[in-house]
C-alpha cells in the first residue's frame, strides 16, 4: 500500500470514527453496487467528502487503487519508454499539491486522474515525446498553447500539449490551478 492510501485510510477512521472495514460493512449493507450509488449513498447519508467516498466504494466493489497499488506503480509503467516526460509530470504534481489538501491523485492505465469535488485535470504521456494536460475550464477560450481538446478527451474541455520540461510555464500552471478551484 502507497503512503497516500494509507494516510487516506487512517484519516478515514480519524475523521469517521470507524475503519474501512466497517464502512465497506455499511455499503454491502446497503444493497448499493454501482459506483456512482455508493458515492451518492456516502456523501448524501453519511456527509463524506468525494475523495473518501471514492475511497469506500471502491474497496466494497473490490477495485480498490489501493489493492492496485500493491501489485503494480501506475504512474511508473506509464512512463516506461516515455521517461524524457516524467519531469513534467512532477511538475505538474508538485504544483497540485500546494493547491490544497483536497486534491485526490488517481492513477489509471494510461492517464492520472486529478480531483477535487470533480475531475479537474488529466496527466497523461500520449506518445514518447509528447505529454498531455487536459484541463476542464468551462468559459475559457483556448489561447496559445491552450486549446479546445476536441475529440482528444469527452472529459475535458481543454488541452495542453508539453514536451519538454520547461514548457511547464507559470501559465499552464495558473490554468490547471483555475480548473481546480472551478472543481
Amino acid at each position: 500500500m502507497d503512503k497516500t492510501a494509507a494516510t487516506m485510510i487512517a484519516n478515514l477512521e480519524k475523521n469517521t470514527g470507524k475503519s474501512l472495514a466497517e464502512w465497506v460493512s455499511i455499503v454491502r449493507a446497503s444493497g448499493l453496487a454501482k459506483h456512482g450509488e455508493i458515492i451518492k449513498f456516502l456523501k448524501t447519508e453519511h456527509g463524506f467528502t468525494h475523495g473518501f467516498a471514492n475511497l469506500v466504494a471502491h474497496e466494497a466493489r473490490g477495485s480498490a487503487a489501493v489493492h492496485l497499488a500493491e501489485t503494480t506503480d501506475l504512474v511508473a509503467e506509464q512512463y516506461q519508454g516515455k521517461e524524457v516526460l516524467r519531469p513534467i509530470y512532477d511538475q505538474l504534481i508538485a504544483a497540485v499539491k500546494g493547491f490544497g489538501a483536497d486534491v485526490e491523485i488517481a492513477p489509471k492505465k494510461a492517464y492520472v486522474s486529478l480531483r477535487r469535488n470533480k475531475q479537474f485535470a488529466i496527466l497523461q504521456p500520449s506518445t514518447k515525446t509528447r505529454f498531455d494536460l487536459g484541463l476542464n475550464l468551462k468559459g475559457v477560450d483556448p489561447a496559445g498553447p491552450l486549446e479546445a481538446a476536441g475529440s482528444w478527451n469527452s472529459m475535458c474541455t481543454h488541452r495542453i500539449r508539453l514536451e519538454k520540461p520547461e514548457e511547464v510555464s507559470a501559465q499552464v500552471i495558473e490554468w490547471l490551478k483555475q480548473a481546480y478551484e472551478g472543481a
